[in-house]
């Protein structure tokens, strides 16, 4: 059977699990959820009803959250880009900026979209004041990270990678990564140049005029 990914293609954390099967090629139907595919959301719910996405379906095994599911792939899809490494130190290393990157740069970003989604420019500005306090920190403690590295965790792309392409990409358009960190400018402009990725923001072009803080006429 086919595996099944319930998401949306503007959802960061769809996109995180869509560059590791673009990745490995790993043969997948996608199952966009939204008011045009009720039969999608039907099935999703009554798979996962907390309402969160995405959701990997692989037979009658139903694997939430984004970065379990992406080591359930490396553990029952693997192929030639290893997301974790074999060394335990080191996917620790990995698991350890994979959390930072959806906690400290992630959810800030989520904090400014929910203000902004109320409509009460009070708590739009709220949102944003304290996600760009956020940000900047997060900024700056990548910034020290990133020297003599190419990804993440250093040479080879993981899933911590997985997990910074998307939580940058919206970060940038919440609170510009700016001159003074020059490091995650540049990571974060190879991330969009690598094919997973740019496939996966190419997807989800379409629906940038939904990014309630405006989307910027770039990426």
């Amino acid at each position: 059977m086919t595996l099944a990914l319930y998401g949306h293609p503007f959802s960061s954390y769809t996109q995180k699990v869509l560059i590791a099967l673009y990745e490995n090629n790993i043969p997948h139907e996608f199952r966009s959820l939204g008011p045009d595919t009720p039969q999608h959301s039907a099935e999703w719910l009554r798979r996962w009803p907390l309402r969160k996405f995405p959701l990997l379906v692989d037979g009658e095994r139903n694997v939430a959250e984004t970065s379990i599911i992406i080591e359930y792939l490396h553990l029952s899809y693997p192929g030639p880009v290893r997301l974790l490494p074999a060394d335990p130190m080191a996917a620790l290393e990995v698991r350890f900026l994979d959390r930072f990157y959806d906690l400290h740069v992630m959810s800030p970003v989520q904090h400014a979209v929910d203000g902004a989604l109320t409509g009460d420019p009070v708590k739009r500005q709220e949102g944003l004041t304290l996600s760009m306090e956020k940000l900047e920190r997060a900024y700056a403690w990548l910034e020290g990270q990133l020297a003599e590295r190419t990804w993440a965790a250093g040479s080879d792309f993981t899933l911590a990678d997985c997990a910074a392409a998307p939580s940058l990409f919206y970060a940038d358009w919440t609170h510009r990564i700016s001159e003074a960190f020059p490091l995650l400018r540049a990571y974060r402009a190879r991330l969009l140049t690598r094919p997973s990725f740019a496939r996966a923001v190419d997807e989800a072009r379409q629906f940038r005029h939904y990014f309630p803080l405006g989307a910027p006429d770039r990426d």
